[in-house]
């Protein structure tokens, strides 16, 4: 069985319809999958390099700071002990790693889940038949402005950048406000639930039913 996408012309025109596999992108969205691959997603973008020195780590301290007793004061056995001032962390942050291990097929269903729920809300359509000899940031903007999401965070996904065409588009896009492109292997459960509109080359949808298939 088949789903149709809304095909526009870089013009805001409309150049009918294409068909997507209804088995890959007509499923009933999967929210716990979802939910689990955008914790991981977010997970991976930590950095986990925060770092503190235990009170074997800081330097100083090898000598007892005052007589045992006498002084009035509590006995302390070093200056770098973790109450102390210049003292170690106790159980700080040290580096590591925050990845979670998500199974490729749970990656996978949450992908189409994701784009299921765009497809869905009517927010995903494809752009075809359009040649851009140079890079032309108005045209994308005019091309926003027809179909209504000129203000809205917007999505594109093309195929690749040694195509001329997908190229230009990449440089005509990348300084607009609120707009984001991405390779079809690069999509993310986060950049699909971000975005509230995603445009996709006729060339990228294939790749993607690939890459998803």
């Amino acid at each position: 069985m088949s789903l149709d996408l809304n095909v526009y012309k870089l013009d805001g025109s409309s150049n009918g319809t294409v068909s997507v596999n209804e088995a890959l992108f007509g499923i009933t969205p999967n929210e716990n999958v979802m939910h689990e691959v955008l914790v991981a997603e977010l997970a991976e973008l930590r950095q986990g390099s925060a770092s503190t020195k235990s009170r074997g780590e800081v330097s100083g301290g090898g000598r007892k700071p005052f007589r045992q007793k006498g002084t009035g004061r509590a006995r302390q056995g070093s200056t770098r002990a973790p109450h102390m001032v210049g003292g170690g962390v106790v159980h700080g942050p040290k580096p590591r790693s925050y990845d979670k291990k998500v199974n490729k097929k749970v990656r996978k269903l949450a992908l189409r889940s994701a784009i299921a729920t765009r497809i869905a809300a009517g927010n995903i359509l494809v752009l075809d038949d359009f040649t851009m000899e140079a890079p032309k940031t108005k045209s994308f903007v005019e091309f926003s402005k027809k179909l209504s999401f000129d203000g809205e965070k917007k999505l594109y996904i093309v195929n690749d950048f040694i195509n001329d065409n997908e190229y230009n588009l990449y440089l005509s896009v990348r300084n607009i406000k609120d707009t984001f492109i991405l390779l079809p292997n690069e999509i993310s459960v986060y950049w699909l639930l971000k975005s509230e509109k995603i445009v996709i080359t006729r060339e990228a949808l294939k790749a993607l039913e690939e890459v998803l298939a």
